[in-house]
């Protein structure tokens, strides 16, 4: 008998509304989720279906770009990593290589005076896909501000203050970075070979994904090691668990293997996933309410940026 499992949706509207009735319900359904499976998605956060479909727009239209034109912004150009990645530059599961077009951008930083994962980015000429900068800096901004109600959603799931983790989303050395992916299409033959994304846990601490209709995304069910599709839901983010936040809450939330499929269809599959990876210099250790009596940390205090050093440098070629 074939097993099935619920991804939750989640309404966050009262939340922002300030009902406290139902802010409690939906961090209590927030820290559920966070438990199992480690991925949710969320609906009214009040993010507007214009930008968002305006923003996928002009992310297909540079990814239909010719390719020397996305070659002259590659990431290699960038300390940050910041630009363009071609098919294959990233492997995330042991014999697949990620068959997936990538594009980068975070909070524009001068190249003085910036650390890891931080300076300026790099955009197409206007001429070339007009509109693409602002769109994708005016949705950056809407997801630093979700992510930032996320955790404090988080926090009060977790028996914390609701601001416990705001220094840690939205201090000057805090990275959040947003990456945009285009999926080749696959015959039904080519995509038992291939992944769009290979099977892996995202490194830092939260991430908010806006998948179009194509689908292809599925979560890894531990109880039952099955694979399991995150159906797409119109005007909703998936939200996941990052390895960090997993660590920082001694297990008690789970960071989740995922992976795309490459998508059996004629058309390209589009998703943007936004990132935050945390403060540099915050030590992630045992988080005081997910210590149980009699319990101890199952890991040692480690910084964030040492963390995203090792990791990012370890899945790309």
């Amino acid at each position: 008998m074939a097993i099935s499992i619920s991804i939750p949706v989640i309404d966050i509207s009262g939340y922002l509304t300030g009902d406290k009735a139902a802010t409690a319900s939906i961090a209590s359904s927030i820290s559920s989720a966070a438990q199992s499976p480690g991925f949710f998605q969320i609906t009214g956060h009040g993010v507007p279906q214009e930008l968002t479909s305006g923003m996928l727009a002009r992310v297909a239209a540079f990814f239909a770009l010719p390719a020397e034109k996305k070659i002259a912004l590659h990431r290699n150009n960038s300390p940050a990593l910041r630009g363009f990645e071609t098919v294959g530059e990233q492997t995330l599961e042991s014999g697949f290589v990620d068959s997936k077009e990538g594009f980068m951008i975070g909070p524009e930083r001068s190249e003085e005076g910036a650390r890891f994962l931080q300076g300026p980015n790099q955009w197409p000429a206007e001429t070339d896909v007009e509109g693409l900068k602002v769109s994708m800096m005016e949705y950056f901004g809407e997801m630093q501000n979700l992510s930032k109600i996320m955790f404090r959603l988080i926090a009060l799931g977790l028996e914390l203050d609701e601001k416990y983790f705001d220094d840690f989303v939205g201090s000057k050395d805090s990275i959040t970075m947003c990456r945009a992916h285009r999926y080749p299409p696959a015959t039904e033959e080519m995509s038992k070979n291939s992944r769009g994304i290979g099977a892996h846990t995202d490194f830092g601490a939260l991430t908010l994904l806006l998948q179009d209709k194509i689908g292809g995304l599925e979560v890894f069910y531990r109880p039952t090691e099955t694979w399991h599709i995150v159906e797409p839901v119109e005007g909703a983010f998936v939200v996941n668990i990052g390895d960090m936040l997993e660590r920082w809450t001694n297990n008690h939330y789970a960071s989740t293997l995922h992976r795309v499929m490459s998508p059996v269809s004629n058309q390209n599959r589009y998703s943007v996933a936004f990132f935050n990876e945390g403060l540099l210099d915050q030590m992630i250790e045992c988080i005081p309410t997910c210590l149980k009596h009699g319990q101890k940390p199952l890991y040692e205090p480690v910084k964030v940026e040492d963390h995203l050093q090792q990791r990012y440098g370890n899945s790309y070629q």
